[in-house]
């Protein structure tokens, strides 16, 4: 009996489409692992090695990947990187969302004159086989975002579904500070990613100040010179309270700060 195979324009047909729903944002539709600039830096060349190792082994992976650092530094480069890999040579479905314009969308359905339903924008974020989510921790904390994004986090870890986050905030291990991942996304959603993620953190250059003629010196050089981002100004220990001083004859009392006078 003859064997049938599929043509490939077939093949063609369907990548084209699969890339379509990725909804990959016009910018980033040409990423890929081959045209990402590299630079002598050891976590960003080890990000991007590990990069290529999921992309050629999926979908038999155990974890999906976290890559955690400042902007500009490639992170959203190399995750849709590998997501337009693995659509175009392993036939996956992939999707991609910011986690912002993700739950806003999530937000629009509970609007009578939206026609579309949650579970119409639920269910292939969490059945797709490939996941990014950019920008994890950026959206406005509340106890419905938690919710929702617990609810998408969990089921793809219950299902063994991967997924890449790329994420500005630091992963430390101070619960106390407010701008960490942990304090941004909530302990359940952290504890998860633990499990279901590996961390990739890294610092660089920040690509979208490279001139347009520049290479990799001027990487190196820019990189050199970057302030750290972790060096912040350091916390007040107690609440901040307004020192009076001593007004002058005929005025009302003045705040101790450049706001005006008490009263006027």
């Amino acid at each position: 009996m003859r064997r049938v195979e599929r043509c490939d324009c077939w093949r063609e047909g369907l990548s084209a489409r699969l890339m379509e729903e990725a909804r990959i944002p016009p910018r980033y539709r040409r990423c890929d692992l081959e045209t990402f600039v590299t630079y002598p830096n050891e976590k960003l060349l080890g990000a991007v090695k590990l990069a290529r190792r999921f992309a050629a082994e999926f979908p038999a992976i155990q974890k999906g990947l976290c890559l955690i650092g400042p902007p500009g530094i490639g992170k959203t480069h190399l995750a849709v990187a590998v997501l337009r890999r693995v659509i175009l040579t392993k036939g996956a479905r992939g999707l991609f969302y910011d986690t912002r314009d993700l739950l806003r969308v999530i937000r629009s359905t509970y609007n009578p004159l939206v026609r579309t339903a949650e579970m119409d924008i639920l269910r292939p974020v969490m059945e797709a086989d490939l996941l990014v989510l950019d920008d994890l921790g950026s959206e406005k904390t509340s106890e419905w975002v938690e919710e929702t994004m617990n609810l998408i986090v969990n089921t793809r870890y219950n299902e063994r579904r991967h997924t890449i986050f790329t994420s500005n905030y630091d992963d430390t291990p101070d619960d106390a500070d407010p701008d960490c991942l942990k304090s941004r996304i909530g302990f359940r959603i952290h504890s998860r990613l633990h499990e279901m993620c590996e961390f990739l953190e890294f610092d660089g250059a920040d690509y979208r100040h490279l001139p347009p003629n520049g290479g990799v010196d001027d990487l190196v050089t820019m990189w050199k010179v970057k302030p750290n981002r972790r060096t912040l100004p350091a916390r007040a220990k107690g609440p901040i309270r307004a020192q009076l001083r001593q007004p002058a004859q005929g005025k009302g009392p003045d705040l101790g700060w450049t706001g005006g006078k008490a009263g006027s």
